[in-house]
């Protein structure tokens, strides 16, 4: 009896130091980073790779992924003449490796909080802009987006890679507006082309006219000669 007593507490002292064992490690994945609490506090950052644990004192709180992400944001705008305008912007962030505790801890929702900000810098360059600024500067205002959300969201952890301006759409009947008079300006050019190949055609032709005349009255002229000479001849 007492053997058998023996025996199963040495069978669940076993069962327990090996789940004591194998809760004391655990692997992180490359391009990711665990939070871990001792207590139900922050006590470290655990990076990529085999680490150590205490059991039932220390906790992974949660996991940080530490791949660029990407972000496609649509916001709605006007610009200084007054044209609504509804821009596509891709933002791309990773966290900051120094700064996972603020990642982790600062934000809920990382996207939520970035498109926020997206939308009040964006709300804030292109109305100083007319339309046709907006086409052409798009790139300087992908440059304010990035440097003004860099300043923003490093506090939060976060670090802004690229903004991108991916899509510019007037309201649409501006937009239509646009075409007719791309439309217009392409039939304008068309018909220069046009006037000012005819043209070329008339110069060429009263050139060629005027050759030919030149030629004719040089072949009148040595015709009258050889009369003339040939009349002399004769007498």
């Amino acid at each position: 009896m007492d053997f058998e007593i023996k025996l199963f507490l040495f069978i669940i002292g076993g069962i327990i130091l090996l789940l004591f064992l194998v809760g004391s490690f655990f692997i992180v994945p490359e391009k990711e980073t665990v939070v871990v609490q001792r207590f139900g506090k922050f006590n470290r950052v655990a990076f990529s790779g085999f680490n150590l644990k205490i059991p039932l004192v220390e906790a992974k709180a949660g996991t940080v992924n530490m791949r660029t992400q990407q972000l496609d944001v649509s916001v709605e705008t006007k610009t200084k003449d007054n044209v609504f305008v509804d821009l596509q912007i891709s933002v791309q962030y990773m966290p900051i490796r120094a700064k996972v505790f603020e990642a982790f801890y600062s934000l809920d929702d990382p996207h939520a909080q970035i498109a926020s900000y997206v939308f009040d810098v964006v709300r804030a360059e292109v109305p100083l802009l007319e339309l046709d600024d907006v086409f052409s500067r798009k790139d300087d205002i992908a440059v304010a987006v990035r440097n003004n959300l860099s300043a923003l969201i490093d506090e939060y952890g976060y670090s802004i890679v690229k903004a991108l301006i991916t899509d510019i759409n007037p309201d649409e009947h501006v937009k239509a507006s646009m075409n007719r008079i791309n439309a217009a300006k392409r039939n304008k050019h068309a018909a220069e082309e046009e006037a000012e190949a005819e043209k070329i055609t008339i110069v060429k032709k009263a050139e060629a006219d005027a050759e030919s005349k030149r030629l004719q009255g040089e072949g009148i002229a040595k015709q009258r000669l050889e009369i003339v000479r040939g009349f002399k001849e004769s007498v």
